[in-house]
């Protein structure tokens, strides 16, 4: 019998008192793509990091291909045919992508060899498999797709075997996504070894051979993917059956909250990304913001929640709010009753050099109700901080932990308890479940719905086309910095967006009364 590609026996590893890792054992096959599942701080990064030298196990054994390899740091996994994509890039962003591919690997002194016979083999490598992208191009000026490439392409440039990639569609759009695994695909057919992590249920269905599942940092199962099912891996991940669909009843729409009129932004380049849009929110009610990545949806959400400045008119509850100047900004929105969970949660959301309880009050730090004299009142907001995080299950629950310590699921629930729980009458939501596990994403959604019952106004923006179409009673979808229509999700499909979305208006060949290509079941497997 051919010896596995990898093979981890008893891996134990603790960080103080937590036990990030207890026992694991799992064994990968060669040429397969194996998928590891579990929920945030299920101990999944925490395994591979293991494998690939970031982190040294406390006790256990590492086999590639059948020797006992030890594994102490990341050369010594690169030499063993190890290479890992990190969930956020390890990229120098003031360097071209061949600088890029060679530091650290170069073949002497001389850099121009170096950089002359890394073109060659990018070159063949991108042919290869895909892989294309401006060998001169500078990473800062590259899509974020584009860097995902390059960090494969560092990786095979270092004759790696064995390709480990960590959340790689948590920053991608559906089309990058989908060109993502027609690489893998090619991977796994030249004989690659591909760990896929991921919390997307589809993508493990879809693309893997093999899942083994992790729970509280312990191998609760290992499948071959054709044998499971979707709930049945929802199971094993939370240890309780979990709702792989939005449960919600019909909206009952109210007055208007939020009325954009003839909104214009226009960014620092002088480029415009919104051209004059039309949009309105009513109480009870959720609009979802369908569109690739990069057409205006992320400029309107930081216009609206006073993060960036724009021309027009936004009126709030019927009075109307700065867009520029004095009370254009973030405070003077949340006085008006506006919250705003931001699409990128650590450069908006956290400061994450601060704990856990100094973040949960950041933007409302000057309420009259956290106040103690001239000084905040530091005991109330810490004991604040823990009921949150407990009712979000943020974990670890330690308030003390500064929010950098936390995996990206929970630091997304840190910024959700707090935007979620000032009870606003306008919630502005980016992304909300980008990188969270799938029983974080039915505990997320459910809030949401509970705030729309509550008569809420939420303005939605993900690039998650399942979660837009299941949690919005009403769709708009952007192009161009335009709004190209709007959508009753009861009677469109994915196909119909998809068409709004690249710009095309005449939908009427794909439209239908719901009639999408995909099964409930499939639409709201990944949240």
């Amino acid at each position: 019998m051919t010896a596995p590609a990898i093979e981890l026996k008893g891996i134990s590893k603790a960080f103080g008192p937590v036990q990030a890792n207890k026992d694991i054992s799992i064994s990968v096959q060669p040429g397969t793509i194996h998928g590891i599942i579990g929920e945030n701080g299920a101990g999944k990064s925490t395994l591979m990091s293991i494998l690939y030298g970031f982190y040294k196990a406390d006790a256990g054994e590492i086999f590639i291909k059948g020797q006992k390899t030890p594994i102490p740091d990341s050369q010594a996994a690169i030499s063993a045919g190890i290479g890992m994509v990190f969930q956020h890039f390890k990229l120098v962003e003031n360097f071209t992508v061949l600088e890029n591919i060679i530091l650290g690997a170069e073949d002497g002194a001389m850099l121009n060899t170096s950089l002359g016979n890394a073109r060659r083999e990018l070159k063949h490598l991108a042919d290869e498999y895909g892989l294309n992208v401006d060998p001169d191009a500078v990473i800062e000026n590259l899509s974020v797709g584009h860097q995902q490439r390059v960090e494969i392409l560092k990786a095979l440039y270092r004759k790696a075997e064995i390709l480990i990639l960590d959340e790689p569609t948590g920053v991608l759009t559906p089309a990058e996504a989908d060109q993502l695994f027609r690489i893998l695909d090619r991977l796994r057919e030249e004989g690659k070894t591909i760990i896929l992590i991921t919390h997307k249920l589809r993508e493990i269905m879809e693309y893997t051979d093999t899942v083994s599942v992790m729970r509280r940092g312990q191998m609760t199962a290992t499948v071959k993917t054709k044998e499971t099912s979707p709930e049945e891996l929802a199971e094993l991940m939370v240890g309780r059956k979990v709702l792989l669909r939005v449960d919600k009843k019909p909206a009952e729409p109210g007055v208007t909250i939020l009325d954009v009129q003839g909104l214009r932004v226009v960014d620092d380049a002088g480029v415009e990304r919104v051209k004059g849009i039309d949009l309105n929110v009513r109480a009870g009610e959720i609009v979802g913001i369908a569109g690739v990545a990069g057409n205006g949806q992320s400029e309107l959400l930081e216009v609206l929640g006073g993060y960036a400045e724009g021309t027009g008119t936004i009126l709030v509850n019927g009075e109307p709010i700065p867009l520029s100047g004095h009370g254009a900004d973030g405070q003077a929105r949340r006085a008006t009753g506006v919250s705003h969970v931001p699409e990128d949660r650590q450069r908006e959301g956290l400061i994450m050099e601060f704990s856990a309880w100094e973040n949960t009050v950041f933007g409302y730090h000057l309420e009259p109700e956290i106040q103690n004299g001239v000084l905040m009142d530091n005991k109330a907001i810490y004991e604040d901080a823990e009921a949150k995080m407990e009712r979000f299950d943020v974990r670890p629950p330690d308030p003390k932990l500064a929010a950098k310590n936390f995996s990206g699921g929970n630091q997304q629930k840190i910024v959700l308890a707090r935007e979620i729980e000032r009870n606003p009458d306008l919630l502005l939501i980016g992304q909300p479940t980008r990188g969270v596990d799938i029983g974080a994403i039915e505990f997320i959604h459910q809030q949401i719905v509970n705030l729309r019952d509550q008569g809420k106004a939420i303005l939605l923006v993900s690039v998650e086309l399942d979660e837009i179409m299941s949690l919005s009673d009403r769709i708009a979808v952007m192009f161009d910095g335009h709004i190209m229509g709007e959508r009753d999700p009861a009677h469109t499909n994915e196909k119909e967006l998809g068409l709004l979305m690249a710009g095309i208006t005449d939908t009427s060949a794909v439209a239908g009364n719901g009639g999408n290509d995909t099964t409930e079941q499939e639409v709201h497997a990944d949240g």
